[in-house]
């Protein structure tokens, strides 16, 4: 991965200006007006009100560009809403074009996607779209004019602060945690309305819940910065030292004295390419502000970047595992203890590296197969031997052992790397579920959003959904908002950083929106998100003749062998297929015949049968998706016995292959199949 791809969490702005321009702008210039004016209200009747909506929800689209013929530029707000005023283009016919990030307006016959609207003052219109992307886009979370337009056409509009909160302009990359009953916010780089530089040491806000005071979140989130005396947004990690300052890793831990306490992985850098040191930092209450906790060199943990923590209940005891990125993958936990949270020595990461210092249990190997190498979670200072020397070396290790993590494309089967996101239990779905933005998409460098479910935080991760796409335009960082779930995990919310950087051009920027949140909203039920899940080789027995026992295979979903209390006796991850709640299309219904057998068939073995898993039909079309594979029986001359392989061409002394195949799955992706079995579900982080 490239050197540029790994700072974009840590800086917008080139850090050496801070060495050269003063980070607080002049003083004596006069905060803007945060509420709705008077004026406002008087002059609406001046402006043409265009209303863009989703031709799906009939809700208003936000970020919908719609450009003149004279390439006059007019972006929608969060209400989808432009408010139209263009001296010498009143009360006439006027064309726009009409282009969105993931959605469409019909093309007319010379192939122009737009319409023609008379723009009389005072006067409105109504534009429908089409939505292309799984995600809805809902509204925009930070920065100035989130309904600017709405405001100028006298629209209502759900917020206390519509069109300037906190002075902030725009801001990078978010986290949240819930601390002392409320949602507490933070951000990166923050830019402010009277100078190019803003401030890079954090900026902090809180909200009310929903249902607890705060807004339903599908009309938005109420913002309560934490500000300087001036109004602007204020650093909550201020450091003595020079340098800019991240945070990640955010979460709530008690102390040993029994008080809730915030704390974040820190890293303090001299430029974006240099670090200076890193280490954690504690909220003070009294003060609002983080300070340092723990300071070190400039490696710290096992993972350099913790990114969104989520709470785990692993054999009776809280831990917090960490969704680490660059690539996208779960590989590092702590045990949710104050003495165990503030020493890196504590950290576990899942690795298949050797410990240099036995442990006092040897913990259970997380890897299916037979490796010779195998993954289990292992304290940090095993793994150098309580040497501090061997960090970097074990870190440059870990490193590389995970940057194969890739998953697949169900669509196409081409391999998506999977850059940065959050990964958190879904009760909707009883799964575990990442929102993340690939590196190397097609349409932008960081601007594709994907959808992932697996049965564990762990993995098997295998295969996911593009749900969001944003054209030569990055939306780096995303975060779901498990906090806001509705009916029950069905519907969910996501926000990301949107800005040119990496993507796109300076030229091209999108006004307001740029370098700000924005909030998708992603509903579960939706077919194109019926993603094939794991199905299990577990080992089993049979009751055979006179009550003899005989060995045998079964197959089994997540919920066959979390039933059966099977998770060890999982042998391998042969093949994926479409889980029966999730069926669709043309698939066909796959039965277990549990003879003296088990047998995997398309007939019904009898009526009160119900399908193991759906596939696509074993004959068809030819499909270019490399990973959809024909899976094959093979049986067993002496036993009768049955095994299932997407391999035509297995060979095993005294198995015989079925001419055909059964059907058509998805096949197991290649690398470490990982599975934490123990680790289930707690509360909302």
């Amino acid at each position: 991965m490239s050197k540029k791809a790994k700072t974009i969490n840590k800086s917008h702005l080139i850090a050496v200006l801070l060495i050269l321009i003063p980070a607080f702008a002049p003083p004596g210039l006069v905060m803007a007006a945060e509420r709705e004016s008077p004026s406002a209200q008087d002059s609406s009747n001046k402006y043409f009100k265009i209303h863009v909506v989703d031709r799906q929800t009939g809700r208003g689209v936000p970020l919908v560009e719609l450009r003149t013929t004279n390439n006059a530029r007019y972006f929608t707000d969060s209400n989808g809403i432009v408010a139209y005023y263009e001296p010498g283009l009143m009360d006439r016919e006027v064309f726009f074009f009409v282009e969105s990030h993931g959605y469409e307006f019909p093309k007319d016959g010379f192939g122009m996607n737009g319409t023609r609207l008379k723009t009389s003052p005072g006067g409105s219109a109504v534009i429908k779209i089409d939505r292309l992307n799984i995600a809805e886009r809902l509204y925009r979370v930070t920065g100035q004019g989130i309904y600017r337009d709405s405001i100028l056409t006298g629209s209502p509009v759900p917020l206390k602060n519509p069109v300037l909160n906190g002075q902030v302009m725009g801001q990078d990359s978010v986290f949240t945690c819930i601390y002392h009953g409320r949602l507490f916010w933070m951000w990166g780089d923050t830019g402010r309305p009277s100078y190019p530089l803003g401030h890079f040491a954090m900026a902090g806000a809180v909200s009310d819940l929903p249902g607890q005071g705060g807004l339903d979140p599908s009309v938005g989130v109420d913002l309560e910065y934490y500000v300087a005396a001036d109004g602007f947004s204020r650093p909550v990690c201020p450091m003595k030292e020079p340098g800019l300052v991240w945070l990640d890793g955010l979460l709530t831990v008690k102390d040993n004295d029994g008080r809730q306490r915030m704390v974040a992985k820190l890293a303090r850098l001299k430029n974006l390419g240099e670090v200076l040191e890193r280490g954690l930092v504690v909220f003070n209450d009294q003060t609002e502000s983080f300070e340092p906790l723990v300071r070190s060199g400039v490696e710290f943990l096992p993972y350099s970047d913790s990114s969104h923590a989520f709470s785990v209940n692993a054999e009776g005891r809280k831990y917090y595992y960490f969704a680490t990125p660059f690539p996208l993958a779960v590989r590092m936990r702590v045990r949710a203890e104050w003495n165990d949270v503030i020493d890196a020595n504590h950290y576990e990461v899942l690795t298949a590296l050797e410990s240099k210092k036995s442990p006092a249990r040897r913990p259970p190997r997380l890897d299916v197969g037979e490796s010779q190498t195998p993954y289990r979670w292992v304290r940090f200072d095993e793994l150098t031997g309580g040497d501090t020397s061997a960090n970097n070396s074990i870190i440059e290790s870990l490193k590389q052992e995970k940057k194969d993590a890739n998953l697949f494309d169900i669509e196409t089967g081409k391999k998506i790397y999977p850059h940065n996101g959050s990964v958190y239990f879904n009760d909707y779905r009883q799964r575990w579920v990442a929102i993340f933005v690939q590196q190397f998409g097609e349409s932008s460098f960081l601007g594709e959003v994907w959808y992932a479910e697996a049965d564990t935080p762990v993995g098997p991760w295998a295969y996911a959904g593009k749900i969001a796409t944003h054209n030569k335009y990055s939306f780096y960082n995303p975060k779901q908002h498990p906090f806001f779930d509705k009916e029950g995990g069905r519907e969910i919310f996501f926000e990301g950083t949107y800005t040119f950087t990496f993507s796109g051009s300076l030229e091209n920027a999108t006004p307001r929106y740029d370098y700000n949140q924005i909030m998708y909203r992603l509903n579960l039920d939706d077919p194109r998100l019926a993603l094939p899940v794991a199905v299990y080789q577990v080992r089993d027995e049979l009751v055979g003749w006179a009550n003899s026992v005989l060995p045998t295979r079964n197959y089994l979903l997540r919920d066959g062998v979390e039933k059966t209390n099977k998770w060890d006796f999982v042998e391998s991850i042969p093949f994926y297929a479409v889980e029966p709640m999730r069926a669709h299309g043309d698939l066909v219904p796959i039965y277990a015949d549990k003879g003296q057998a088990i047998k995997l068939t398309v007939k019904r073995p009898n009526p009160s049968a119900e399908p193991l898993f759906y596939a696509l039909p074993s004959s068809g079309l030819e499909s270019e998706n490399s990973c959809i594979v024909s899976l094959y029986e093979y049986s067993n001359t002496d036993t009768e016995q049955c095994l299932y392989s997407t391999d035509p061409a297995r060979r095993q002394k005294g198995w015989i292959r079925a001419g055909t195949p059964l059907c058509r799955v998805w096949k197991a992706p290649p690398g470490p199949l990982l599975l934490d079995s123990k680790a289930k579900p707690t509360a909302a982080d």
